[in-house]
């Protein structure tokens, strides 16, 4: 196989696990079965319009943060990312899009964990997020995304 196939070749799509809402920059987030994804992000969320419109993580990641700061389990929620995605390696995505229920989104960039990951988490959340802190995307086509919504790279 070429590299350019291999980089084009997963296993299965993604499955969107959890979906979170911050009616402000602060406000903890909402869990969500069901949203709208408009240019701006989630509608109901405080995002923008642009390369970060949207976040998401690895749900893959979730334990291993969580071990690296020493709990048993972590809420998405506390990690403060629009989307969790499991069964893709959101990381061979970087530059792609990819389609997630009725919308379409663009991998931008890295969402780097932010200095409050030291009080959610606890001495060292902002290292143990390090590298798996998930990724930035931006609207390439508006529509609804549901739980269970297949994540499929175009």
């Amino acid at each position: 196989m070429s590299l350019k196939a291999l980089l084009e070749t997963h296993h299965a799509p993604g499955r969107l696990d959890w979906i979170g809402l911050r009616a402000k920059r602060l406000a903890p987030l909402r869990s969500m079965l069901e949203a709208l994804i408009s240019e701006a992000g989630l509608e109901g969320d405080h995002g923008r319009p642009g390369k970060r419109a949207v976040t998401l993580i690895q749900a893959e990641h979730l334990p291993v943060i969580a071990a690296l700061c020493g709990h048993e389990a972590l809420p998405p929620e506390v990690l403060r990312r629009n989307l969790v995605i499991s069964g893709i390696n959101l990381s061979a995505l970087r530059g792609r899009e990819v389609t997630l229920g009725e919308a379409r989104l663009r991998f931008t960039t890295v969402c780097a964990p932010c200095s409050r990951m030291e009080k959610a988490l606890g001495q060292g959340g902002y290292n143990a997020m390090r590298g798996h802190g998930g990724w930035c995307a931006e609207v390439i086509h508006p529509g609804a995304i549901r739980i269970g919504d297949r994540l499929t790279p175009t």
